[in-house]
């Protein structure tokens, strides 16, 4: 064979080497797709920052609903941090007000049966000190950071998911980290919406937290997110997805307390400020849940089960059940990855730089 036909052979094998693995290399450059569905009840909405401040993750959008406040509410405080945080450019969608079957009447009935929920959310009761309003679902009190001057994109945050599932099918990662209404809502208008989406990770799934709630605090041992929608929730753990994350009580000892608020603070910015006003001293619950959902190598520990929610009358209403597969039921439950350890400094010292994002 002559030099030149060596050098022509050589570089033709080169460039069909070049077209095989440029496809795969662009693959792996393009960003996890995230849509992060929450009751965003706070001025400082921190629970979005493991997200936005990630160069691998593209938020398609933040969907609201009805929780630990009023959506509209939500949306308000939600759009306001994302002003703050210089991200006006990410959608705010509305979702449920109201969850599937649950009211705040029938949760005063229940309380008189089986006894007080610490926290109810937006059915809290009002009372003086307080600014709760669980007869008045669309009032919206201004934001103590300041009223924001964008809006919420057009539409329905059920519609919204659907849409965007179908658009990038078995691409789309789902976090649940409020009352799963809009969830459900989304697997009932279109079945094939669970199935087209990558994964689901949920924040929620409280398990054996009677004694914890008599010897510890009994907020960080409900399981509201449940309880506020259990039909919802059940819908949502009965639905064929390709792979369910639970992080649940894993995240009780992860507190944003003053310690963690100052060393945040220690680097200024208009989030470490927002953040440092708004200490609240409560697990990093959903900020946990977002981070694994994009960096599942924080789990160190976990167990595959099979889970649904309660959804009788009862006691035991919106309580997550878990079982082995040898005695679930099979009655529709799905196989859950239950995270049970974390590798908690790595998930603060990067929290801590994701809240310091802006610093200059």
């Amino acid at each position: 064979m002559t030099p030149s036909l060596t050098s022509s052979l050589a570089a033709l094998i080169l460039t069909a080497c070049a077209l095989l693995v440029a496809p795969a290399a662009s693959r792996a450059a393009e960003p996890q797709l995230v849509i992060l569905d929450n009751d965003f009840y706070s001025p400082a909405s921190t629970d979005i920052l493991p997200l936005i401040t990630n160069p691998n993750v593209k938020v398609l959008g933040f969907t609201v609903v009805t929780g630990d406040g009023w959506r509209d509410e939500e949306t308000n405080l939600l759009l306001r941090f994302l002003e703050v945080a210089g991200r006006p450019d990410i959608p705010v969608v509305n979702g449920a007000v109201f969850p599937l079957v649950n009211t705040y009447a029938r949760t005063k009935i229940w309380e008189a049966a089986y006894g007080k929920l610490v926290w109810k959310g937006a059915f809290n009761d009002a009372a003086p000190g307080n600014s709760f309003h669980p007869t008045e679902p669309w009032l919206v009190p201004p934001d103590p950071a300041g009223n924001p001057t964008i809006k919420a994109a057009p539409g329905m945050a059920a519609d919204f998911l659907i849409e965007q599932v179908h658009k990038y099918p078995h691409q789309v990662t789902i976090i649940a980290a409020g009352p799963m209404t809009n969830i459900a809502l989304a697997i009932r208008m279109d079945p094939q919406f669970s199935s087209l989406a990558k994964q689901l990770v949920i924040m929620g799934g409280i398990i054996d937290v009677n004694l914890p709630q008599v010897t510890g605090n009994t907020d960080f041992n409900t399981d509201f997110n449940f309880i506020f929608d259990p039909e919802a929730a059940h819908i949502m753990l009965t639905a064929p997805w390709a792979k369910i994350v639970v992080v649940a009580n894993v995240s009780n000892d992860i507190i944003l307390d003053k310690p963690l608020a100052d060393r945040i603070d220690a680097k200024k910015s208009p989030v470490s400020d927002l953040i440092a006003r708004n200490v609240d001293m409560l697990p990093l619950w959903d900020q946990l849940a977002s981070a694994i959902a994009v960096d599942p190598t924080l789990v160190t520990r976990s167990v595959d089960a099979w889970m649904d929610v309660d959804i009788a009358e009862g006691p035991y209403y919106g309580s997550a059940r878990l079982w082995p597969d040898a005695t679930r039921p099979h009655q529709g439950e799905q196989a859950v990855q239950f995270v049970t350890a974390v590798d908690s400094k790595r998930f603060l010292d990067g929290f801590v730089k994701a809240a310091q994002f802006q610093a200059k």
